[in-house]
């Protein structure tokens, strides 16, 4: 009997695949290493290969897409109702192989090689800054400990370590003195890591036309444009503007029964790096941006005027979601309307 669909449980170095003929029963079960069910897969008539969305998913993907299978990435958790009884790595394949059938399943859409190198860059930026965070707090902690007070944040430090590096050998003990210059000269080099990784990321929003496209929204500069562009491409995996918006976990959860709806807060889901980046993009536009040029300023304004300022910065961020989705797919720019006719009046 032909086979209906394949499920392969993904590992570091060994892969579980069971495959379902047309009654849903199993067919075939088999171990593999990745060199083996590569191999296995390139015999095989093209079919639907279902894998959960992890690491080294992507690339096996786009792997057996070239072999001419119909492959679909999942969310791991939409995949676990499917899991019968005790979990093993092939009643794992099988959960997989079930749920790849459904037609209401969501999937993940493969990234291409470009959408994983930009989403690396990213995640490089991320650590190193965490580790400046780090290294910051250390040295305030280690001046705490010697009486001396620094503001919390970048720039305060960095106004008061010139001074405190040159009176360094008097105010600490030698040994102190040179692990404070050893945290300083590792602070610089991550600071110079930090501008690097920046700088790549702005000639790819230079030169890429769906970055440049997204740069024309308000709030959305070169990092956000780049991360959303390596998240979902050209956005064409949701049906909607608010689909993008609920997978960033804008829009609010739902706990409703007996026909009576009740609404909670944002849900929080997804790609929490883009929503972060887009609700700081949304308080700058809140803060610097001049209202009476955006199509959106008066319900700004409004909603301003009776919710507090962090649920309006997230009603924001959900918003240029939604018009950073229509830019991406529609390949047009955003077309600030309310400014081009003040101009022509």
């Amino acid at each position: 009997m032909a086979t209906q669909a394949i499920g392969i449980d993904l590992g570091k170095t060994v892969f579980h695949l069971v495959a379902l003929d047309e009654r849903g029963a199993v067919s075939n079960r088999r171990r593999f290493s990745r060199a083996q069910l590569i191999a296995f897969t390139a015999n095989l008539p093209a079919c639907l290969i279902g894998m959960e969305a992890c690491c080294g998913a992507h690339y096996l993907g786009a792997v057996l897409e070239k072999q001419g299978h119909k492959v679909r990435l999942m969310p791991a958790q939409f995949v676990k109702p499917y899991v019968k009884s005790n979990k093993n790595d092939f009643i794992d394949a099988e959960a997989i192989a079930e749920a790849v059938q459904r037609a209401g399943m969501r999937f993940v859409p493969i990234k291409t090689q470009d959408q994983l190198d930009l989403q690396s860059l990213h995640r490089m930026r991320e650590r190193l800054m965490q580790r400046r965070n780090s290294l910051i707090n250390q040295l305030r902690a280690f001046f705490l400990e010697r009486g001396i007070t620094v503001r919390a944040g970048v720039a305060p430090l960095k106004r008061r370590l010139p001074e405190l590096l040159q009176s360094a050998d008097q105010t600490f003990s030698a040994r102190m003195a040179a692990v404070i210059r050893q945290l300083t000269e590792e602070w610089r080099f991550t600071e110079d890591q930090i501008g690097a990784i920046a700088a790549e990321i702005q000639r790819i929003a230079d030169q890429d036309a769906a970055c440049q496209r997204l740069l024309t929204v308000p709030g959305i500069g070169p990092l956000s444009a780049t991360a959303i562009v390596a998240a979902i491409g050209n956005g064409a995996a949701f049906a909607n503007a608010r689909g993008f918006a609920a997978w960033l976990g804008l829009t609010p959860r739902q706990h409703s029964t007996g026909g009576k709806a009740k609404l909670l807060g944002i849900s929080k889901r997804g790609n929490s790096y883009v929503r972060w980046l887009l609700i700081h993009g949304a308080r700058s536009v809140m803060a610097r941006v001049n209202r009476s040029r955006l199509p959106f300023g008066h319900w700004l304004s409004a909603l301003q005027a009776r919710a507090h300022r962090n649920v309006v910065g997230v009603a924001l961020a959900a918003k240029l979601a939604r018009i950073a989705w229509a830019v991406l797919t529609s390949g047009e720019p955003y077309q600030n309307r309310t400014a081009d006719s003040a101009l022509m009046a």
